[in-house]
């Protein structure tokens, strides 16, 4: 399957360690499936803790296949920046969605479901459902 029909990931955290942390994990677990288009926005420009809205208009145009981006975050500033790009609507590609699901389980069951060649919309969910993963 060619990863031009892939959704794309992009995984914003407060620092580029735990992004790309994420990112190494959540495709190392996503198994023989299709490479899945991944970008880590983690941190700001300068390698501080922060957010960048240049570093995730940038990853989101990386991992922009056509099928739609899926951008999951970490917390609070996080959120309020994609939310701005996506108010500003030319900064993000066209059908890219803020996700609502945990960092590290949303972004294993993103990555896992867009490996098969799901929609956006079917990412989205699985990303989403992982706020019911019970671990005991």
């Amino acid at each position: 399957m060619s990863d031009e029909k892939l959704v794309g990931i992009v995984l914003v955290s407060h620092s580029s360690a735990v992004a790309a942390s994420v990112a190494e994990l959540a495709q190392g677990l996503s198994g023989a499936g299709a490479s899945v288009p991944v970008a880590p926005a983690g941190g700001t420009e300068g390698g501080e803790f922060g957010t960048s809205a240049e570093l995730i208009a940038a990853a989101a145009a990386t991992v922009d296949r056509g099928a739609g981006v899926a951008v999951l975050t970490d917390l609070g500033s996080a959120v309020l920046t994609v939310k701005a790009l996506l108010a500003e609507g030319d900064e993000l590609p066209e059908n890219t969605r803020l996700v609502d699901a945990p960092f590290l389980e949303g972004a294993v069951a993103a990555v896992v479901t867009a490996s098969t060649g799901a929609d956006l919309a079917a990412v989205v969910a699985a990303a989403s459902e992982a706020y019911g993963y019970r671990k005991v």
